[in-house]
């Protein structure tokens, strides 16, 4: 696992990822900046992001965390004057490459939002989706993938009896979860997860907690956090960002107990944020 770096004011390598020997990185952050308009949000990024891990994104609101996360499948194309440098790169290719499929870029890079989404359609619709949209119609593969996604997302044996009704009368963790097996359905390489739990009650957010830490291994999952204690829960890494830096990413035990940065000590001990 990657040992902690920190933000060292001034530097013109400012971060840097000091992994030794260990497997090619699934995704590169290489001094990434990002702007809206003139206002800059992303100052010079720069880590690796480890294969079947969970890695962690931390820090105070407005700290660039969800631009960070959204950066990574390209969601902030749409926005108006937005402007970048840098590369993050999947497996090897830069992602902002003119030759790459962006479609093809989220299907690899699912995505799992703050608030749940389900579509206004029955449960099995809302999984089978993905495939659907890719022009699958095999009937026989359709029930397959729900039900192996569904199972994945640890919501089998609580729906497999009203697979036909709409995923509008589950409940919030029961919806946020079958947004996991919608995304788990398209066979991504990463998850994204953008505050998952912030809008589910303790034990909703048990089950997420319990279902990422199931996940790991078979999938990456980058997850956005404003809860530190969820961040030291379920990640094997943790970056800390303040105004659009990371200030320091390692290794999360070391993260919270032997942080390098003094910045990173007063956010983790609550000083402020």
């Amino acid at each position: 696992m990657a040992e902690p770096v920190s933000f060292q004011p001034g530097s013109e390598k400012t971060f840097y990822h000091p992994q030794k020997g260990a497997d090619k990185p699934i995704l590169e952050i290489d001094r990434f900046n990002l702007w809206y308009g003139e206002k800059q949000a992303l100052f010079d990024n720069t880590i690796t992001v480890e294969k079947g891990l969970v890695t962690a994104l931390i820090g105070p609101s407005g700290c660039g965390k969800s631009t960070l996360l959204r950066s990574l499948n390209r969601m902030n194309d749409l926005i108006e004057g937005l402007r970048i440098s840098g590369e993050i790169r999947l497996d090897g290719q830069n992602i902002f490459d003119p030759q790459v499929d962006v479609i093809a870029l989220r299907k690899r890079m699912g995505m799992v939002f703050q608030k749940p989404n389900p579509f206004p359609m029955s449960i099995f619709d809302n999984v089978a989706y993905p495939l659907k949209v890719d022009g699958v119609r095999d009937r026989s593969l359709l029930r397959e993938t729900v039900e192996r996604s569904l199972m994945a997302a640890a919501l089998w044996e609580e729906v497999k009896d009203r697979l036909r009704d709409n995923a509008l009368g589950m409940s919030g963790g029961q919806q946020q979860r079958l947004c996991i097996a919608r995304a788990i359905a398209a066979d991504p390489e990463v998850l994204l997860m953008d505050e998952p739990c912030s809008a589910l009650d303790p034990l909703a957010t048990s089950k997420i907690e319990d279902l990422i830490n199931e996940l790991r291994g078979r999938y990456t999952i980058i997850i956005v956090t404003h809860n530190m204690q969820q961040a030291a829960r379920v990640s094997d890494n943790t970056a800390f960002m303040y105004l659009g830096r990371i200030i320091e990413y390692g290794k999360t035990d070391t993260i919270f107990t032997k942080p390098r940065s003094q910045r990173t000590q007063d956010y983790v001990t609550g000083r402020f944020g």
